[in-house]
């Protein structure tokens, strides 16, 4: 078994399946949060997408450290910004992992802000928090446009909006 195969072959799919939703974000509707303590619209599509860059960031660094690298997320308006916005991100993330050895993926990895410790994992860690980051703000994603009333693509098959 091939695991930065298999690495590879999940972000892409996921990708496939994150760009369908994004591909329906009402951007006149960017300011808009089910809750009080919810993410904005455009916070949390352009978080989705951003999310798509971690696993190179995980290959490529040994930690982040939001003292020294603050978080600047890229910025998109429009559907098409944000989907290509994912798809470079992507792109560059499965670069990044074909230069990746098995024994990299267990090397050391640190999540921190100055001397606080938010995460150790390795660098297979990051990846796959990356991926699974990727799938719950997608979830999260699903909710605000159904309370929307935009039907939901299906992502691991057909949804209530859609059929075989």
């Amino acid at each position: 078994m091939n695991t930065i195969n298999q690495l590879k072959e999940e972000l892409a799919n996921e990708t496939a399946t994150t760009l369908k939703f994004l591909a329906l974000v009402p951007f006149e509707k960017s300011d808009w949060a089910p809750h009080e303590k919810s993410m904005k619209m455009k916070d949390l599509v352009t978080h989705i997408a951003d999310l798509s860059s971690w696993p190179k960031l995980g290959i490529e660094t040994e930690e982040l450290d939001f003292a020294t690298a603050p978080y600047n997320p890229a910025t998109a308006d429009n559907n098409d910004q944000l989907v290509a916005l994912m798809e470079k991100n992507t792109k560059e993330s499965l670069e990044s992992l074909s230069t990746l050895s098995e024994a990299d993926l267990d090397k050391p990895w640190i999540l921190r802000t100055g001397e606080q410790i938010h995460a150790e994992m390795t660098k297979y860690g990051i990846i796959r928090v990356s991926l699974n980051q990727i799938t719950h703000h997608r979830a999260q994603l699903g909710v605000y446009l159904r309370l929307l009333d935009i039907p939901i693509p299906g992502s691991y098959g057909p949804s209530a909006d859609t059929s075989f």
